[in-house]
C-alpha cells in the first residue's frame, strides 16, 4: 500500500503476515519517501509493523508539538550533522549545537519528538533517519542515512517543507488504510493458520 506522492512525501507498507498481538500487528515493511528517495528497509519480512503504526498515531495526536525553532530555520546539512554528533557521536564538552549544549540539544530533540524514524523496530535498520519539525501550519522533513562515523551521507539528504494539512493527511490516510488492511488480514486468519 502506497499513500502520498513519493516524489514529495509518501508512506509505503506491506503486510506479509498479520498478527493478533497489538505490539506486532504484522510482519512486513514500512518505508518513508521524501522527495523521491526511500528511507527504511523495503524487504518482505523487514520488521513487525506495530511500532511504525503506533508512531504514526503518536505523530497525528501530537500535531503542532514537534517544534524546535532553531532546527526549523537551520540548513539541513547543519541539522543532520548536529543530530548525528549530539545524539550518537562524541561531542566536545563545550560544543554548542544551535546555541545549545550537546545534552540540551539532544533533550530538545527527544522532548519535542522530532525523530520520526527510526521508530523503535527493525524498519530502519538501513541507517535511515527522518526528522520532523513544524511551525504554525508548516512541516519540515529532514531525511538522511547515517554513516558509521556518526556523520551522514550527503547524497542521501532530503529537505522538504510542506503545509501541515497536506502532511497530516498522508499520515491519517496511511493510518486508516493500514488499520483496515490489518483487520482484513486478521479476519482471513480466523479459522486458518495461527498468526505470528
Amino acid at each position: 500500500m502506497m499513500i502520498g506522492n513519493p516524489l514529495k512525501v509518501a508512506i509505503e507498507s506491506e503486510i506479509t503476515q498479520a498478527s493478533e498481538l497489538p505490539s506486532q500487528m504484522a510482519l512486513g515493511f514500512f518505508v518513508i519517501y521524501v522527495m523521491g528517495r526511500s528511507y527504511g528497509v523495503r524487504e518482505t519480512n523487514a520488521t513487525t509493523l506495530g511500532a511504525s503504526f503506533n508512531e504514526v498515531r503518536r505523530r497525528i495526536a501530537g500535531r503542532g508539538s514537534h517544534s524546535l525553532p532553531a532546527v526549523m530555520e537551520a540548513d539541513a546539512e547543519s541539522v543532520a550533522s548536529a543530530f548525528r554528533r549530539a545524539v550518537y557521536g562524541e561531542c566536545e564538552k563545550n560544543e554548542l549545537f544551535f546555541a545549545m549544549a550537546g545534552a540540551k540539544f539532544r533533550d530538545a530533540i527527544y522532548s519535542n519528538h522530532l525523530v520520526w524514524a527510526p521508530d523503535g523496530d527493525e524498519a530502519f535498520d538501513d541507517g535511515s533517519y527522518v526528522l520532523q519539525v513544524e511551525s504554525q501550519n508548516q512541516v519540515r522533513l529532514i531525511a538522511f542515512v547515517g554513516t558509521p562515523d556518526f556523520l551522514y551521507d550527503p547524497s542521501s539528504l532530503r529537505d522538504l517543507r510542506l503545509p501541515g494539512d497536506e502532511f497530516y493527511m498522508v499520515l491519517q490516510d496511511w493510518y486508516d488504510g493500514f488499520d483496515d488492511e490489518w483487520r482484513s488480514s486478521l479476519s482471513k486468519l480466523s479459522g486458518a493458520e495461527k498468526p505470528l
